[in-house]
């Protein structure tokens, strides 16, 4: 048994290597032979070698140097990108003013036909008031993609997605997103930008919205480090990984990097990785607003209708938020004055 695990590794990390030459070496005449060459000289120097052990050293040593390799290939901000990822956010931060640059509002006639205009907004963080959690599933129940939307009040909110930023022509693949191929984004736009996308351009996408737990504090501290965050990528690029550092584990770090980790949740905990049930998590802690049980909740929060029948009305967010449980102080008069 134990034999037969050690060549499964071996196996297991030769395929990798050769999938991290075919897919992120940078020279297109020679990246396909050379994922190729790799695993047929792999498997040649273990054949022709006479012990277990050495047949081991040999595909460990190999996989190292393509490691070395992988781990110096550098992110960059200089490529030809996409129009609705053409800009880099950053902010101006002096006490409670924040100037936010590059703030997103595309125009939608259709998923893939759109203008974005790039605006400068300016925040005050003493009327930041708390974060609604947007969840968006395209297919298995198990993986989601998150959006965090800072209330602001007055029925203003900065929606905030982290995502893989793509060159034009380029899309996304689950299977690239494992390797070195995409740089990562922070988004901050409006709702009727980044969520109305999901809801009423893309096909077969449906959208679950939550009022959170969080209080106007938490919400300043993680609302700050997305800002220090998106500030550092503008100058220093990271690279998208669609296990450790995608658009929900980087959330989680964010809070674990200001010890505002949510009750019940955890850096390690499997809901993080199949993130399409983090919502269940989440309610378990106690961290969704609601008095329902959680299918239920659930299903309230279900807003695709809502977005298509409010379209493009300047009050989409009071909207796609009335009559669902969690949001009643909407309704009631209490959003003025609401503190968690």
């Amino acid at each position: 048994m134990g034999l037969f695990l050690l060549y499964a590794l071996a196996i297991l990390l030769t395929l990798w290597a050769s999938a991290a030459l075919y897919i992120d070496l940078r020279i297109p005449s020679v990246k396909h032979l050379a994922g190729i060459s790799y695993a047929v000289l792999v498997i040649f120097l273990a054949a022709r070698a006479s012990t277990h052990l050495q047949r081991m050293l040999i595909c460990a040593a190999a996989f190292a140097l393509v490691l070395i390799w992988w781990l110096h290939l550098k992110p960059s901000n200089d490529r030809p990108w996409q129009p609705d990822v053409a800009n880099t956010p950053w902010a101006e931060i002096q006490g409670d003013h924040i100037t936010l640059h590059n703030f997103r509002f595309c125009h939608y006639r259709a998923e893939f036909d759109y203008t974005c205009d790039w605006l400068t907004k300016s925040l005050d963080l003493s009327q930041l008031r708390g974060v609604d959690l947007a969840i968006t599933y395209w297919g298995s129940p198990y993986i989601a993609h998150p959006i965090l939307s800072f209330w602001f009040g007055d029925d203003q909110y900065v929606a905030a997605s982290i995502e893989t930023r793509k060159e034009a022509g380029e899309g996304y693949s689950a299977i690239l997103g494992f390797f070195r191929q995409y740089e990562l984004i922070y988004v901050f736009a409006d709702e009727r930008d980044l969520i109305r996308l999901r809801t009423n351009y893309r096909k077969d996408e449906e959208v679950y919205l939550f009022h959170t737990t969080a209080g106007p504090e938490w919400a300043r501290q993680l609302f700050l480090e997305y800002l220090q965050r998106a500030n550092r990528l503008r100058t220093h690029p990271k690279w998208y990984n669609a296990l450790t550092r995608n658009c929900t584990t980087v959330i989680f770090h964010s809070m674990a990097d200001i010890g505002r980790l949510p009750p019940g949740t955890s850096l390690h905990n499997w809901h993080v990785i199949l993130n399409g049930r983090g919502d269940e998590m989440l309610y378990q802690g106690g961290n969704l607003e609601g008095s329902l049980p959680f299918p239920e909740l659930k299903e309230s929060a279900h807003i695709n209708a809502a977005a298509r029948e409010a379209g493009d009305s300047p009050d989409f967010s009071r909207r796609i938020r009335l009559g669902r449980p969690g949001f009643e102080f909407l309704e009631t008069g209490d959003a003025d004055t609401k503190i968690h």
